[in-house]
């Protein structure tokens, strides 16, 4: 069996030069920067992801919200619980498992996911002033590398 490399030496660590300090860096930017545009529609950029996930349709379930956006079922009740406060969404029963409840969008949620797009290009022609579109291309490529290895981080479950 061939032994894998591994791409990171502690030996030679840097925490500025750290690929996971400099993207979680990068997400706190780019969080801050929408944080500060939505500050008119009274919700926050963690919030204003979940809006989008059930408009595009991805999810429609507080457990999908929750792994699909890295965030603990506790916090994401509590956010839900805020945006059904706000008259954003409704959970509504499972036509098919009574049990489920289901995420829908109000009206007025509807609404607002139709004004998130704009605030988030804005806030990313921003970030990537000075890059090419093939750099823009490749960072995208990389990022859903990176991404596909999330099932490496998830303990397997015995049968």
């Amino acid at each position: 069996m061939e032994q894998q490399v591994k791409p990171f030496s502690f030996s030679s660590y840097q925490v500025e030069d750290s690929v996971g300090y400099l993207l979680s860096r990068t997400k706190t930017m780019l969080s801050k920067a929408v944080d500060d545009s939505l500050v008119d529609l009274g919700i926050t950029h963690a919030q204003a992801s979940v809006i989008m996930m059930l408009a595009i349709g991805r999810c429609s379930t507080a457990a999908e919200l929750a792994r699909d956006l890295f965030i603990d079922a506790g916090a994401m009740k509590r956010m839900l619980d805020r945006l059904v406060a706000k008259e954003i969404l409704a959970r509504t029963p499972d036509a098919n498992d009574k049990r489920l409840l289901k995420l829908v969008l109000t009206e007025q949620g509807r609404a607002l996911a139709e004004c998130l797009p704009p605030i988030y290009h804005h806030n990313l022609d921003i970030a990537f002033t000075g890059f090419s579109p093939e750099e823009i291309g490749f960072l995208r490529s990389l990022l859903k590398k990176l991404l596909a290895n999330r099932c490496l981080f998830e303990p397997i479950e015995s049968t």
